[in-house]
């Protein structure tokens, strides 16, 4: 009898690019699994706890005693104990892993963008986005200490006027690479089917993209909360093909937290 594969739990922020990117690779390979959101602060104990790499980053995902930390070794470990997975075709490897790097690598750039931008005018939507998931004495302890927390994340995130600038132009170079790409016509950066190119350029564009199909930011309160924010980018191409990718391939979200 075949045995059974570990059941799998992933632990994510709810508004995270990078959490979103594991949760779609997991919701279109048909993988089982179930997702754990946590809060900001509390977060950090569990993290260092269960990722044993002094970081306190998430997703993390946990199979058993194994738990694997950071998306591109979550996706590894996927590929190697869950695969071989149809959105990561081995003769594509290279071209996928440069996507991929490309796009990780802007991720805590649109953090501090948007953060920078939402800041003293989102608070409210804020508050909320860090108490959806939490318990009530988490939330609690969030609303009364959202000025200092507020200011850690900015030191956290260098949101000071030179770095955010960095991190728009390094936004626009990659969003200038996207519409290069699909300047043909293309759908699919990578082959002619869905991988975690698209899946992993989308996830990680679609906090300015604001795509209906992702519960945070879909929705309307994060929309008029991040409008100024997201204006900029709203009409570049790069924007619709991530709309378009949501639309085509996103699908349901499984992991039974949403």
């Amino acid at each position: 009898m075949t045995q059974a594969p570990t059941p799998l739990t992933l632990y994510t922020f709810a508004m995270s690019h990078y959490s979103e990117k594991i949760r779609w690779t997991l919701d279109t390979s048909d993988i089982p699994y179930r997702e754990v959101c946590l809060s900001p602060a509390f977060h950090i104990a569990p993290a260092l706890r269960m990722g044993r790499r002094g970081q306190t980053t998430l997703p993390i995902l946990q199979a058993g005693q194994e738990a694997i930390q950071d998306s591109p070794r979550i996706l590894d470990w996927l590929q190697q104990h869950r695969g071989p997975l149809a959105v990561m075709p081995p003769e594509l490897r290279p071209q996928l892993r440069d996507v991929e790097q490309r796009f990780d690598a802007i991720g805590k750039d649109v953090a501090r963008y948007l953060y920078a931008h939402s800041f003293g005018t989102a608070d409210a939507h804020i508050v909320k986005l860090w108490t959806d998931h939490a318990s009530p004495w988490q939330a609690a302890i969030i609303r009364a200490t959202y000025p200092l927390m507020r200011w850690v994340f900015k030191q956290k995130l260098h949101i000071r006027p030179a770095r955010v600038a960095l991190a728009e132009d390094r936004i626009r170079l990659a969003m200038d690479w996207l519409d290069r790409e699909i300047a043909d016509g293309r759908q699919h950066l990578v082959g002619n089917r869905l991988t975690v190119a698209d899946i992993t350029a989308a996830a990680l564009l679609a906090p300015l993209a604001c795509p209906s199909q992702h519960p945070v930011y879909g929705d309307a309160a994060y929309r008029e909360g991040m409008k100024q924010a997201v204006a900029p980018w709203r009409q570049r191409p790069a924007m619709a093909w991530v709309r378009r990718m949501y639309d085509s391939h996103r699908g349901q979200m499984k992991g039974g937290v949403f």
